[in-house]
This record gives structure tokens, sequence and C-alpha cells, in this order.
């Protein structure tokens, strides 16, 4: 989109461009235009007396048309000059658009990412505390289950002689 912003400027500009030296030309069409209306004037008391006339008459009619053709291809030029900004507009605003709503997608995606990271560091932290749990309930129950195998073997003794009194009574 960038890309045909910037091509869209790039003609927009050429255009701009050419429309201004059609707005010289035509500046310089009409002073040439006054000019010839001036001197078609002075002409004219001379060619009261000459058959010239109708030549002038022909060559300053040949240059209204030629100025009124140039006018309305200027028209039609601006016309598309103000389709073309209008189009460069139009996409400036689609992009603009498409960058906030990128902006507040990203914004979104960051806020969840640390949501998730308070979830995964709460997770941990009692992870951490119920593995230190188990190692004191484990470190408990072998300490307890090391008792037991120390009275169970001190039974077995104690009825080991027991049964050695027995037999002796």
């Amino acid at each position: 989109m960038e890309a045909d912003v910037s091509e869209m400027r790039n003609e927009l500009q050429s255009r701009d461009s050419l429309w201004r030296r059609t707005q010289l030309e035509c500046q310089k069409l009409y002073t040439e235009l006054l000019k010839i209306k001036e001197y078609k004037d002075m002409q004219e008391i001379q060619i009261k007396h000459q058959s010239s006339h109708v030549h002038l008459t022909e060559k300053l009619e040949n240059k209204k048309t030629e100025l009124l053709l140039f006018a309305e291809g200027r028209e039609h030029q601006e016309e598309e000059l103000n389709q073309i900004r209008n189009h460069v507009y139009r996409e400036e605003q689609s992009h603009c658009s498409e960058q906030e709503r990128m902006k507040t997608e990203i914004s979104d995606l960051t806020e969840e990412l640390h949501q998730k990271e308070i979830t995964i560091a709460t997770i941990m932290e009692k992870a951490s505390l119920l593995e230190r749990q188990l190692k004191m309930e484990l470190e408990t129950k072998h300490k307890l289950l090391t008792k037991q195998q120390l009275l169970e073997f001190r039974y077995q003794v104690i009825k080991s002689e027991n049964t050695h009194l027995k037999e002796m009574v």
C-alpha cells in the first residue's frame, strides 16, 4: 500500500508540474493574445486601406480556437488531477486506519502476553512451593520409614529372643 501511495504521489507530482507548465503556457498564450489584440487594433486602422485584413482575422481566430482548446485540455487535466488527489487521500486514510488497527492489535497482544507472563510466574511460584512441600513430606516419610524399619528390626529381634526364651523355658 505504501508503494501504491508513493507511486500515486509521484504521479500526482508529475501531473501537478504538467498542470503548472500548462498554466504558464496558458498565461503566455493569454499574453500573446493580448498582444495580438493590440496589434489587431492597430492594424485595423491600417488594414482599412489594405486587403490583408482577412489574413490577420483568420490568424486571430486560429489563436482563439487554439486557446479555447488549450483551456479545455487544462480543465480535463485539472479533473484528472483532482481524481488522483482524491484517490491518494483515500489510500492514505485507508493506510492510516490499517496502521491504527495494527497498533491496537499489537497493544492487545502485548497486554495478553503480559497477563500470560504473570500467570506463568504465579504458577512457577506455586510449583516451587509445592515442590518444597513435597520434598519436606518425602523427607518426613523417609524418616518415618526408617524408624518403622528400625522398630520392625527390633521387633524381630525381640520376637526372636522371646521365641528363644520360650524354648528355654
